[in-house]
Parts: structure tokens; sequence; C-alpha cells
């Protein structure tokens, strides 16, 4: 049975347009509200949000809906996407709820749930949801309405656990550091974070206006960070994403390292302090180089398929404990359940301070491949997958790569293209090479 409203994380959408309305979120929240209530008599949920101005009427919605369906709320306010995971947990709650649309512009907004367990839901949770949306609601009598109550101390809570995956032995006294906030939900947290730690913070993307989040600022726009960096003198820089799940570093030459060389930096530095890393879980796109080293390491290498709810499920599957995609989702399952940029930098600066080594040190003798990306629009009802001529040129430059190189061609998820992407250590023959291929499809 397909979803209709929940996609690979949530449900998202522009504000004002369905879903993302005030009437269907009230409906959302009381559906969710009776799936709950048939496995527990009287569930709690926590709702946070980041800081889009649409996060108060969503809020409003929300804790309606859960109300009248005798359901009690607990509001944490603006706090990251990972924070309510590990409230949820902490608190002992039946379900987290975040508003958040993640590093999309002010204009959309979204809807996505945690597990008391502080981890994603899966596909028939969302299935029995979106059959209860189909249902009558059941609105409770005044006597069983669920409560309401914030929870003041949310972001302190959130920023003793962050500082608790960073070792007690260690300290960030001497280093400068920009945090870059996106104007989002880690504003008054992230700073707070590294300035506790002992780093000298100079705080950028921490003045939320209910309108400017991701806005040129944040791991979508690291080119801010990178000035900022330069501008400061700092010896580094981290930029988080509007919900603060994902993470980008720079160093003090202003090098910009993505999430594919921040794993494989975690997971040298674990080796390095004597502990076993059976594997390690990347994407489809995860750069070819990544995976060559972690072999060359000794740790197996596996690809899901684009997403980090993904990479989750191959690393639950596995028993591993580390994963990511380039983009700078980060999965660090024996810190935290589910992606977290602060815990996530935490892990790199601890293996930069306890080394003495910068992260270019780390990452001496990995170099990412070159990689061309050619989209390529289709016909309506164009088979591609069966085009002969595209999988005789595939064959053909496969064959010519051998261990140097990798083609990988898959469908857009929203629209009528083709994306043909090849990585080969020479960054011509990987820009000819996805020529011909996308070549054959053009004709």
């Amino acid at each position: 049975m397909a979803r209709r409203y929940f996609g690979t994380d949530g449900i998202r959408g522009t504000v004002g347009q369905s879903p993302i309305t005030p009437d269907f979120v009230l409906r959302l929240a009381h559906a969710v509200g009776r799936v709950l209530k048939r496995h527990e008599k009287h569930p709690t949920v926590l709702i946070g949000k980041d800081t889009r101005i649409s996060g108060y009427m969503l809020e409003s919605a929300l804790e309606s809906g859960f109300n009248s369906a005798g359901v009690d709320v607990v509001l944490l306010g603006p706090v990251p996407t990972p924070a309510v995971a590990y409230l949820t947990r902490a608190q002992r709650a039946s379900l987290g709820v975040v508003i958040s649309a993640s590093h999309n512009p002010y204009e959309d907004n979204g809807i996505k749930f945690f597990s008391a367990q502080g981890t994603k839901l899966p596909d028939d949770w969302e299935l029995d949801v979106e059959a209860a949306l189909d249902e009558a609601p059941v609105w409770v009598d005044a006597a069983q309405l669920g409560k309401t109550r914030r929870l003041d101390d949310a972001a302190g809570r959130y920023i003793e656990f962050c500082k608790s995956t960073f070792p007690n032995q260690l300290s960030l006294h001497g280093l400068k550091i920009v945090v870059d906030a996106a104007h989002g939900a880690a504003y008054h947290i992230a700073p707070k974070v590294f300035h506790e730690l002992g780093a000298d913070v100079v705080a950028i993307g921490c003045t939320p206006d209910g309108l400017n989040i991701n806005k040129g600022v944040g791991a979508t726009h690291p080119q801010a960070l990178v000035e900022a960096v330069k501008v400061h003198g700092a010896d580094l820089g981290v930029a988080l994403d509007g919900d603060a799940d994902r993470l980008q570093l720079v160093d003090a030459q202003g090098r910009l390292y993505n999430g594919d060389e921040l794993l494989y930096l975690m997971v040298r530095e674990r080796l390095a302090r004597g502990e076993q890393v059976p594997g390690a879980v990347g994407t489809l796109m995860t750069n070819m180089a990544v995976e060559v080293a972690l072999r060359g390491l000794g740790v197996s290498f596996e690809r899901a398929k684009v997403g980090d709810r993904y990479v989750l499920e191959v690393l639950s599957e596995r028993g591993w404990l580390l994963g990511g995609e380039g983009s700078g989702h980060l999965l660090v399952l024996d810190k935290h359940t589910t992606g977290d940029g602060l815990v996530s930098a935490l892990q790199v600066l601890s293996a930069c301070v306890a080394s003495g080594k910068t992260m270019a040190q780390l990452l001496d003798g990995v170099t990412l491949f070159p990689q061309t990306l050619i989209n390529v629009r289709l016909q309506p009802g164009f088979d591609w997958k069966s085009h002969a001529p595209m999988q005789h040129a595939t064959r053909e430059v496969e064959a010519e790569l051998g261990q140097d190189g990798r083609v990988l061609i898959r469908a857009s998820g929203t629209e009528p293209l083709v994306r043909v992407m090849v990585e080969a250590r020479d960054a011509s023959k990987a820009q000819a090479c996805a020529e011909r291929i996308a070549a054959t499809l053009k004709a």
C-alpha cells in the first residue's frame, strides 16, 4: 500500500498548501493520537520546532489535535531535530514530534516523528496513521482531554547531552571556532555547546527572525562559514542546517569537508584508539575514494539508498555504528539514535584534539575522486532502464574505468530526469565518460 502523505522523512510541503495547513495538521495529530492509544492508555508526546514563523501555527494545531484525542503534550520550543529524539527517550515519552523542513527555505515546513526510543518510525506505523486519517474523528469528552505543559529547560538538557558525547579528559581550550546555526533550531544551543567545552566561539547565523532560516548561511550555504573563518582567523568552522541534523566543517585554510570525508575520519580515529570498526555505511552517492580508503584500513563498506533513514536501516541490519551521507548527515549510533550535527562535530573535534592533528592531516592520503553529474530530461514514457545504447555505453565505460572509477545512473524522484554520474581518478575522464553515456539518452 503506497503512502499518500509521508515521504522519506515525514510530511513536508509549502505552508498554506495541502498538506501543510492547520486543519490537516490538527487531523494528523488526532489520527496519530488514536494510533498511540491503541497501545497505551495515557500517551504523552513531545513537540519541538525550528525557527520558521509557521512553527507557531503548526504547533498550536498539533497541540489541539493531540489533546482532542486524549493525549498529553509537552512543548519543547525551538530545539534541533536530534534534541527531540534525545528528549523523547530521556523523558520516557510515547512519541517525539518535530516541526521542521530541515534545509528548505522558510516558506516550507513539515512534520516528522520519533519513536519512544528516539528512532525513525517504520513504514507500517505511517500506513496506520494514514488509515486513521480516513476515519471520522472521535473527540474524547472533557474529562478525558489531554493536557499541555512546557519543558522550560529543554535546551539546557540537550546541551548537557551533547557535551557528554565529548571525552571528559579533553577540552577545546585554545581553539577559535566559528559556529553557523543557519538561523535555525540550534541558534541558542550550538554556540553554548562549544563555549562550555572551552572554545572561543564566534557565532554567525544565530539571529533568527522567522523568515531567514537557511538563507545564505548554514550547511547548505557554507561559503558564509568559509569567509567568517578567514575573517576571524579561526581554527575551524562548524555549519549546521536549519534543524541541526547535518553539518559541514571548514578548517583554518578555508577548506570545506563533506560528510564522506568526516565519516572516514571518524572511522580512522576509532581504529587509532584501538577500537574495532567492522564496517561503515554510506550511500549510492558516497565518493569512491572513501570506499577505497576504508577498505584499505580493513573496514567493510556498504552502500544504502540515498537518505539517512536507509543508512540507518543498513547499520541496524549489520550491527555497525558509523554511517553517513556526503550532505553531512552522519550517524554515530553509540552516541545517539539519529543523525546529529552537533554530536558528529564533537566526534571530529575530539579526534583532532586527541591526536594533535588537523582534519587535513587526519585525511592525508584520501583525495576525493572527481565526479561528473549530468541530468538528462526524458520524454514521457521513455524506458531508460532497457535502452540498449545506454546499456552498451555503460558497460564500455565500466570496463574502461575498472577499479579506478564507477558509474551510477538513477532517476530523479521529483522530475522527469535521469541522473548520470561518473567518478574517476581523473576529472577529464569522468567528464568524457559521463557525456558518452548521457549522449545515448539524448539521441
